[in-house]
């Protein structure tokens, strides 16, 4: 105990944060584990597909990040995501909508769920299990409506499908780029802005950021929106990765998504997030995904794990609390 204690005062370990790098190297020994038992499964093609699970999941495991800073919680990320696919790729393939307006179309519907969210939880207080769980209906709703219950194709890339280069560019993973951008602006926002400190203080003591005069509805809501557009961009990487999108589906990526967040640090009860530990705990969960796939398990096993994962990273969470306290 006194060398792991040694360890976590060093400064580097302090800076690079110690529940990462144990996540890091977790996340290494994963990969090494199924690359000897696995034939070729340290080849491209087995890591393009883990890579295509991460873009989309952790733009998700992003927002949500910052719906769980607050305190809150959102289990409607996955079918919103699917909501936002259809909408823009029936705007696109069946009313003529050009690609680019359709893209913005999937932030615009991404970034209307986050709102209502938002605004339902922090104006007019009901639960976010509630509002989530609501809100997740609605989804599926508005894209079956939308679709008139038809699943969606999006274009290919020698069709007009030019949105595929944010994903891939022949075989380099352009993806990747994107992601790991645009998780080091969520960190920025997180860590180094006046919104980001208020979206954490939300979660570690509302009322007296509330009794020091700011307006906590204001930056509760923009937790959600931020959740929202994330959501929107995830949805364009689901179609750049997989093409078709099909109504009443989603639900399987909200513990998915929440798990990587959990597992990379950010606490259950709000008030503590960590944007790398959630980058982290999204590649072991897309590691995890295909290393079940390749053992020849099917994906209902993942789901266990990934269960499993969530209580125990949970119940991390509540222990080191206690011992906090």
């Amino acid at each position: 105990m006194d060398l792991i204690k040694k360890i976590k005062e060093n400064p580097i370990i302090k800076k690079l944060g110690f529940n990462r790098i144990v996540l890091a190297c977790v996340l290494v020994l994963m990969y090494l584990i199924l690359s000897l038992m696995v034939e070729n499964f340290a080849g491209m093609p087995r890591i393009m597909s883990a890579l295509n699970y991460v873009y989309f999941l952790g733009f998700l495991s992003l927002g949500v990040t910052f719906v769980i800073a607050t305190g809150g919680i959102d289990f409607s990320i996955g079918p919103v995501m699917f909501c936002c696919a259809l909408v823009s790729g029936y705007s696109l393939t069946s009313l003529g909508v050009p690609m680019l307006p359709s893209l913005i179309i999937s932030l615009i519907v991404g970034l209307l769920f986050g709102m209502m969210n938002g605004y339902l939880v922090a104006y007019w207080k009901v639960p976010p299990f509630i509002v989530s769980m609501a809100s997740m209906n609605i989804a599926k709703g508005v894209a079956s409506v939308f679709t008139k219950t038809q699943s969606v194709s999006w274009p290919q890339a020698a069709k007009g499908g030019w949105f595929r280069s944010l994903v891939k560019v022949g075989k380099f993973p352009v993806g990747i780029i994107v992601f790991l951008v645009v998780a080091a602006i969520c960190s920025i926002i997180l860590n180094h802005t006046k919104a980001g400190r208020y979206i954490l203080s939300l979660g570690s003591n509302r009322e007296a950021v509330r009794l020091s005069g700011v307006d906590t509805k204001k930056w509760e809501m923009l937790a959600y929106a931020i959740c929202g557009v994330l959501v929107g961009i995830a949805a364009i990487y689901f179609v750049g990765a997989y093409t078709t999108v099909q109504p009443g589906y989603g639900d399987q990526y909200n513990n998915e998504a929440i798990a990587g967040c959990v597992m990379g640090g950010t606490s259950m009860a709000g008030g503590l997030a960590s944007i790398g530990g959630t980058v982290i705990g999204v590649f072991i969960i897309a590691l995890l995904q295909e290393g079940i796939l390749a053992l020849g398990f099917t994906k209902d096993y993942q789901l266990i794990i990934t269960g499993l994962i969530v209580i125990v990273a949970v119940y991390a969470d509540v222990m080191a609390r206690r011992r906090k306290n």
